[in-house]
This record gives structure tokens, C-alpha cells and sequence, in this order.
């Protein structure tokens, strides 16, 4: 898994949903720039203009005041902090050791909420301006990031949201178009990206779902195409999540090029001919991906993360809730390799105690692969049985500092890897993807990605630059006994049937005491029947077949029709539903739950 830095500018046309929704719902879309600023120039006294990290406001400024000569606007940004407040209030999360962390790619989560980012005089002096302003003119609007915090919120009319997606965000903040709320320094792009995930991103998704919670949003805009704005009366948007959580679903992938990167995927999805390859899909990691939704005339993209925050029992589960909050707790990608240049980094992810020590996240990274495609490839896996570890450390240190490459695999283990074969990789297990594979990715939910890279082959990055190894904290969090013999049917494990029938069966490929979730397996000719029981949800892949149709065994309309290697979300209030093989050959599908 991957930070998502620099991803392929594309938007998947092909993962979109249509919900079937009652006309009244679709009858406050309205899109068009124009068309939307009259809307909000209709409303009166003082509209607060909110938006996510990345929202564009000029445009849409420029159409209420076209539509409202008369009206005053003022920029809540004067509310915010300082700069160097902002700075220091930040520095915890953004430690500079650059002996462990070379390049500064990790921070620390620490809980903050949308009060640390004001001036609470400021703020109360531009409350007064704004209702001094309201008196004086027939539309007073208050704009940007926190428009809409209680302070203002209280004296608002009306109150609009204009969302983006993380892929939208991240293309803005590349193009210099974005930068760290209230912050006036001159930052290179590194420490623009790791402030904006432990401290912007957070605190901005968590006001988004107290905004959502509260019903305190009249309008939703979705701001992806600043030059083509959608909006939908929020209690609308509303009925359409509530039709959503009835259905299967797919979110929309984001695809990014790697080193290593391989084509599979790029021909599969018939991705643009400029990609120098396809490394990650980023098909549910859910902090990075959104969901495409047909809504009357136009189709709103919507970030995953606004949905499952709002909606969270319903989607995940009460017991989902209660054992990790507002969040999705796993996360679904794929690692292409195949026909590409190597393998992945030797590498390894830290344990519960040193993510809480030193990232202040609540979970360990635990990863898992299954092997989709396969060509002659293996996969790292533990140590080997004979591995001098102190041997080892010296080659990573030498490799590190004075690039001198060495024989990994006498070090590292692999296995041959098979289609269909499952590996688990609870955090300290050292691992890697080798060349000339696609495996699903499936790990647990952490904020940053804590991949700590042992070995690298002495790669530079597609922009010519060194990757960064981090030793340090690798030998810390190495668990060293996890070894050949000793993974061998632990950490590679044999399938094991837990029901079947006529046709059919259902298998556990990967599960583990470490490990939170459960990794199975439908094998069938025609269909399957299954069940969240209105309790757990399950993410289904499929993995070898041509299409399969998912839908409610309730109401069979409520479906989704599923592509190879698509993966499909099914809310835990959906209950009982049945796969159906729509092609000529046998299918397996992966399934995916809390265990």
C-alpha cells in the first residue's frame, strides 16, 4: 500500500451505480455553474459556503455574485490561526528525525476537530462582521474550508457544502492549486502531502460528518469539475445513501504507476495508452476512493469516506462501530507486477504497540495477499530457516548507506506463487510481491501507510529519485522467528471448506489470532446464496470468471453487475443475496469480512 502522492489523473467511467430512485429525489439536482450560483444567490441573509480540502470556491463566488450584485463575501480563512500557530501546534505530528524517517514520510495521529484550526478572537470578530454585513445587504457569504463551524453556523441561513474527491484533491495539490489550511510558508510537495494526511484530511472528513450527522447542510455540491458544478438538496442526498445501503456497490478505483508497476491491469480496465504502467489500483482503499452515483441528469462523484462516515452502522455493522468507529476497517488493492520490472520492495509493517508508540494509530498493519494472476512468480515470505539475521542487517545497512546490493534471497524466503494462493502477513512478518503477478491486497485500516522497506534493490522512483529505506524502524518491528518452516502453512495456509453443496462451496483461505479479518472463498458453477445477517459486511473480488450478478435474494433488482476482478461492497443491512455465475466457466469469488 502506497500513500496516494501522484495518481494517474482518471476518473474509471466504468464504475458508476445506478440507484433506483423516486423522481422527487432527482428534482433538486441542479448542474451548471450558473444555474447553481442563482440558486445560492436566492438565499438571504448569511450563506456559509463550506467545503473539503481541495474545494474550489472563485468560480462559484463569481456566479452568486452575478446573480446577487449586492452581496458581500468574506474569506474564513482570516479566522484561522497563524501560520507558525498552525506550525507549532502541528509539530508533534509531523516530527523531523530524518535518522529513522529519511525523507519525512510518517507522522502521528493525534485526535484534533475543527476548533484547532481558529483564532477563537478572530473568529468571533468575523461572526460580528458577518452579521454587521447581513443587516447592510440582502446576501452576506462566508467561504472556504470551516465556513460552517458552529460559530458560524448559528448565524447562518443556509449552508452549502462543496465536496471533492481524494483523487481531486491530490491532483489540485500537485498543480499548486491547494495548500495545508492557513499555512503561508513555501512547502515542497513531500511535506504538503504528509501535513494534509494527519492533520487537514482528518480534521476536514470528521467536520464533513458532523455536518452530515447534524442535517446542518442544505445544498451538497460536488466540486470535482470546478467548471461543472452538481448540486442536490442534501436531504435528497440522503434518500439516495439510504437506496445505496439497500444495494450491492463499487467504488471507484484510483490507479497510480510504480516502478515495479505491471500491464495487467492497464489492459484489463483498457486504461489511457499514456500509462507508463499500473503498480497500485486503489479499488477500496477507503480513505482514497469514491462513489460514483447516478442521480437523475448527471452522475455525482462523492468521496467513499463522506458515505461511510454518515452511514456507518447501517454499512459496517454495529459491531464494526463499536470495535473501530466511523471508519471501514479494511482496505482492498491490487499490486500489478506482472509483465513489469521487478519485484516489490522487501519490506515490513509495524505491530499494534509500535503504531500506537510512535504513529498513534490504534491497529496494527496487517496485510494479506491472494494471488490473482500469476506467471511463473513467487512471493517473500518470513526468513529463511538458515537467515543470519545480524548478517542481514549489515547487508540492508550497507545497501542503505552506500548502495552495495546484495543477495536477498539468501535472507529473505519465497514460495512459488499459484493462482488462488492466500498469504497473511500480520504486522513484524517480513514480505514481498516478486514479479510477474497481480495479488489482491488486503490489509487493515491505518491513516498513514506504514511500509518500512528493507531492501529496494537500489531502485530510484519514476522521477529519478532514491526510494527511501527505513531500517530504523524495519529491524525494530522485524518479528525474526517467522521463518521458512515455521510460516509454512501458518502464513501460507491451506484452504479449509466450511460449507458446500450441490455446486458449491465456501472456503476459509486465511485467517489468523493476529488478524481481524476473514479471508473465504465461494467456488461455484451457477450460484451461490450468502447472508450478512444485517450484522457484518462483506466485500466480494471475482477472481476467476467472466461476470457474476450480486443482488438481494429479497429483491433481486437491488444488484450490482460485477466485472473480473471488480470488487463489490455489500452494506451489513442488506441481509440475505445470491451470486450468479453469468458466464460459461466456473467462478470463485473472494469474500471478506470481520471475523
Amino acid at each position: 500500500m502506497s500513500f496516494m502522492f501522484n495518481p494517474y489523473p482518471y476518473v474509471d467511467p466504468e464504475a458508476v451505480n445506478f440507484p433506483e430512485l423516486d423522481a422527487e429525489v432527482t428534482k433538486s439536482v441542479v448542474r451548471g455553474n450558473v444555474k447553481i450560483g442563482a440558486l445560492l444567490a436566492g438565499t438571504r441573509g448569511v450563506l456559509a459556503l463550506d467545503g473539503y480540502v481541495g474545494a474550489s470556491f472563485p468560480e462559484l463566488l463569481m456566479r452568486i455574485g452575478e446573480a446577487a450584485p449586492d452581496a458581500v463575501f468574506f474569506d474564513v480563512s482570516e479566522a484561522y490561526k497563524s501560520s507558525e500557530e498552525l506550525e507549532q501546534l502541528l509539530a508533534e505530528s509531523l516530527p523531523g528525525d530524518r535518522v529513522i524517517d529519511p525523507i519525512l514520510l510518517f507522522g502521528k495521529c493525534i485526535h484534533r476537530e475543527l476548533d484547532a484550526l481558529f483564532d477563537e478572537k478572530k473568529l468571533t470578530a468575523l461572526a460580528g462582521k458577518l452579521q454587521a454585513a447581513a443587516k447592510e445587504h440582502p446576501l452576506a457569504v462566508v467561504y472556504g474550508c470551516g465556513a460552517s463551524c458552529e460559530t458560524l453556523r448559528r448565524i447562518a441561513g443556509k449552508t452549502a457544502f462543496v465536496d471533492v474527491t481524494p483523487l481531486a484533491a491530490t491532483i489540485r495539490i500537485r498543480a499548486g492549486k491547494t495548500k495545508p489550511l492557513g499555512d503561508k510558508g513555501k512547502r515542497a510537495l513531500p511535506y504538503i502531502f504528509r501535513r494534509m494526511y494527519y492533520f487537514d484530511y482528518e480534521i476536514m472528513m470528521l467536520h464533513r460528518k458532523q455536518l452530515m450527522d447534524a442535517g446542518a447542510i442544505d445544498f451538497y455540491i460536488d466540486g470535482n469539475l470546478p467548471d461543472d458544478l452538481r448540486l442536490i438538496a442534501f436531504a435528497d442526498l440522503e434518500k439516495v445513501f439510504a437506496e445505496m445501503l439497500r444495494r450491492p456497490f463499487r467504488c471507484t478505483p484510483v490507479y497510480i504507476e510504480g516502478v515495479w508497476g505491471g500491464q495487467f491491469v492497464k489492459k484489463l480496465r483498457r486504461l489511457s495508452c499514456d500509462m507508463r504502467n499500473c503498480a497500485w489500483v486503489f479499488d477500496m482503499i477507503p480513505n482514497e476512493v469514491s462513489l460514483q452515483v447516478r442521480i437523475g441528469p448527471c452522475t455525482f462523484n462523492i468521496p467513499f469516506s463522506a458515505f461511510f462516515r454518515h452511514c456507518g452502522e447501517k454499512l459496517m455493522g454495529k459491531e464494526s462501530v463499536e470495535r473501530f468507529g466511523y471508519v471501514f476497517p479494511i482496505r482492498f488493492n491490487y499490486d500489478d507486477t506482472y509483465g513489469g520490472s521487478g519485484n516489490m520492495s522487501i519490506q515490513v509493517h509495524p505491530p499494534q504497540a509500535y503504531n500506537q508508540k510512535h504513529f498513534g494509530e490504534p491497529f496494527q498493519q496487517d496485510e494479506s495477499y491472494y494471488c490473482v494472476k500469476t506467471a511463473g512468480s513467487k512471493t517473500y515470505l518470513g526468513l529463511q530457516d538458515d537467515c543470519d539475521v545480524e548478517e542481514f542487517y549489515r547487508c540492508v545497512g550497507r545497501a542503505e548507506k552506500d548502495h552495495v546490493p546484495f543477495d536477498h534471497d539468501k535472507y529473505v524466503n519465497s514460495f512459488p506463487s499459484e493462482e488462488g494462493d492466500q498469504f497473511l502477513l500480520p504486522g513484524g512478518t517480513i514480505h514481498a510481491s516478486g514479479r510477474n503477478q497481480v495479488v489482491l491486497e488486503i490489509g487493515s485500516y491505518t491513516i498513514g501507510s506504514y511500509t518500512f522497506k528493507l531492501y529496494d534493490y537500489l531502485r530510484k522512483d519514476l522521477d529519478g529519485n532514491p526510494r527511501p529505506i527505513h531500517s530504523i524502524h524495519g529491524r525494530n518491528v522485524l518479528v525474526t522467528d517467522r521463518r521458512r518452516s515455521a510460516v509454512d502453512g501458518v502464513l501460507r495456509p491451506r484452504p479449509v471448506t466450511v460449507r458446500e453443496g450441490e455446486g458449491w462451496k465456501e472456503e476459509i483461505v486465511g485467517e489468523h489470532d493476529l488478524i481481524y479479518f476473514s479471508l473465504r472463498r465461494f467456488t461455484f458453477d451457477r450460484s451461490v446464496s450468502d447472508s450478512t445477517e444485517g450484522k457484518k459486511f462483506h466485500v466480494l473480488v471475482l477472481v476467476q470468471g467472466d461476470e457474476i450478478l450480486v443482488c438481494s435474494k429479497q429483491d433481486p433488482s437491488l444488484s450490482y453487475h460485477a466485472k473480473y476482478m471488480d470488487m463489490v461492497v455489500l452494506p451489513a443491512s442488506l441481509g440475505d443475496y445470491t451470486i450468479i455465475n453469468l458466464g460459461k466457466t466456473p467462478c470463485k469469488v473472494t469474500k471478506t469480512m470481520l471475523k
